[in-house]
């Protein structure tokens, strides 16, 4: 059995395919929209603000018995061979993964390509550096033997953003005690409540680079499929505001 999360806020129109189970993350305290919540069962939910996406990730790895899981978004998914009228027609078939996963472990969207700066300057420029440098500072503590795997990325000039991908239940499971034993430690370094809601989401970011750390030190092997998006992407935007962040200091201030 696979199981795709798809982490969501509020009401969108979620993929007919059955593989794909919509979850309300952030649900602690609010009402119910209809889908699986995240604070069902063994959850950290309460912590959507600062983990995003995560606290729908960490609600499957505690309680879902599937032989895979995945995570993808209301308005981002991982694009199949078809094509039709709307993206929707298009996200990835059950059977498109399971002929992937037949001879891959993980499969994930085709790297975000920075090609003027590296990770780790991408990062510094959008965010705050200091968190990325107290990252490093958790795993050398932690997991010591990762420093090489995350030195190697951060010089890099691409990465696989967005947390998504889907991969056996096992392996899933050693990805998020890594991920989610180095994040409850950063926690408790870093004073997030001092940051703006925006930045205040740190956590959901750092962990976007830890996949391919993790990947890369473990040499899973992995296969790319596009990402595709449900709603316009404003390229120009985007552009612009990377352009700001790198020559002129100005940090992201909401996501596009």
């Amino acid at each position: 059995m696979i199981t795709i999360i798809t982490a969501t806020h509020k009401p969108y129109r979620m993929p007919a395919n059955s593989m794909y189970l919509p979850v309300q993350v952030g649900a602690a305290g609010r009402d119910s929209i209809g889908y699986q919540r995240d604070d069902d069962g063994p959850n950290i939910s309460s912590l959507n603000p600062y983990y995003c996406e995560l606290t729908g990730l960490y609600w499957g790895w505690k309680n879902l018995n599937s032989d895979y899981i995945g995570l993808a978004h209301y308005r981002r998914h991982f694009r199949g061979n078809k094509r039709g009228e709307t993206p929707f027609d298009s996200i990835l078939s059950t059977v498109e993964v399971e002929k992937l996963l037949q001879t891959t472990d993980v499969i994930l969207p085709k790297k975000r390509k920075y090609y003027i700066e590296t990770v780790s300057n991408h990062y510094a420029h959008t965010h705050y550096k200091e968190d990325l440098d107290k990252t490093r500072e958790v795993i050398a503590e932690l997991y010591p033997d990762y420093l090489i795997s995350f030195d190697r990325h951060m010089k890099s000039t691409s990465s696989h953003m967005f947390n998504m991908f889907i991969m056996k239940k096992e392996l899933a499971d050693q990805y998020c005690e890594f991920l989610f034993s180095i994040l409850e430690e950063l926690q408790k370094q870093v004073d997030y409540t001092k940051y703006d809601p925006f930045q205040a989401r740190l956590f959901g970011r750092i962990s976007e680079l830890l996949l391919d750390v993790w990947i890369y030190k473990n040499h899973i092997k992995y296969t790319e499929v596009p990402m595709i998006s449900m709603e316009p992407v404003p390229w120009l935007k985007k552009g612009i505001a990377f352009l700001k962040a790198k020559f002129f200091g100005k940090k992201y201030k909401g996501s596009f």
